[in-house]
């Protein structure tokens, strides 16, 4: 069984799973613009949601734009609090060099996830605990596997 959440929604295009088992409900444009190469826009979805608190919602790409056509959004995940009633707007930017892209009222332009937060209580300590990873940061651990046996 597959745990479920009521979200109240505004919208004339209510976000929509695409397949059965989907993470992200697809969002549609509210507006019609083109993004011309290397240039970003946010885009309105029309849509405004009420989530329960305890739930974020986040805005992801859509993948297909991204490979074929370099669509991807800026900040993503755009993250959409419990406390917000506003329109959910995105931020798309077109990586393409060469080629402009055009959206048009109704396209499928991102996806929404809906999932349960905890918050957090941050405590202040002198120091942390150590683990084997410590303070390696970005690319620490390579991008091969150097374990015994690996064929990587």
């Amino acid at each position: 069984m597959v745990d479920t959440v009521r979200v109240p929604i505004v919208g004339a295009y209510t976000p929509a799973y695409a397949h059965p088992g989907d993470a992200g409900a697809d969002l549609r444009a509210a507006e019609s613009l083109v993004l011309a190469p290397g240039c970003r826009a946010t885009v309105g979805t029309g849509v405004s949601i009420a989530l329960p608190f305890g739930y974020a919602a986040f805005v992801v790409p859509r993948s297909g734009l991204a490979a074929r056509h370099g669509i991807t959004i800026v900040n993503s995940p755009g993250t959409v609090d419990a406390g917000y009633r506003g329109e959910l707007r995105v931020t798309l930017l077109n990586t393409d060099a060469e080629e402009p892209f055009s959206i048009e009222v109704g396209d499928r332009i991102a996806q929404l996830i809906v999932m349960p937060v905890t918050r957090a209580e941050f405590a202040s300590v002198k120091e942390l605990d150590e683990t084997q990873r410590g303070t390696a940061g970005f690319g620490s651990t390579g991008h091969r596997d150097t374990t015994e046996g690996s064929t990587e």
